[in-house]
């Protein structure tokens, strides 16, 4: 099985998911994170990452990586801009907004009666000015001008998918 594809109940087993659990709420930024983890699950730091390395070979893990605290960095400013981009643009437009350093998540979403923006980009940056002006510049390499900003008050969770 490739990674991408589906996988089915029966190819974890119970280390699998001893692994998994282990891992979800990040590892221990050392030299060796694995040998860590193997202590306290009884394991070598071989069979962890071999182990790892199957699970994302099989499609359960998809990707291994690093989440910064953003907030805690002083990046505080986060806002959703919501645009309305002709539909047969959408993918070109969606590329290119994509291609911003700024933007962390780009999404095309189903227009509803009163509201009409259909690509969304989120924007973290320091300030609300500094949101607004990537916005702008977004705007401008697009030509898309019919867009708004949402600015985050209050994060009341982030977490990613556990066991």
């Amino acid at each position: 099985m490739k990674t991408g594809q589906s996988y089915q109940v029966k190819d974890m087993d119970a280390t699998d998911e001893m692994i998994l659990k282990a891992t979800q709420d990040g590892i221990p930024l050392t030299g060796s994170p694995f040998r860590h983890i193997a202590e306290k699950l009884g394991l070598t730091e071989e069979e962890v990452v071999e182990r790892i390395r199957l699970m994302k070979e099989k499609g359960i893990i998809r990707r291994f990586g690093a989440s910064i605290g953003h907030r805690d960095i002083g990046i505080v400013a986060n806002a959703m801009c919501v645009w309305n981009v002709p539909d047969g643009m959408v993918e070109d437009i969606g590329r290119i907004m994509a291609s911003f350093p700024e933007v962390t998540h780009c999404y095309e979403r189903p227009r509803h009666p009163g509201w009409d923006y259909n690509l969304f980009t989120m924007v973290h940056s320091y300030t609300r000015n500094d949101c607004e002006e990537v916005a702008a510049r977004i705007s401008q390499s697009t030509g898309i001008q019919d867009y708004r900003l949402l600015f985050s008050e209050r994060e009341f969770k982030k977490t990613g998918v556990r066991l």
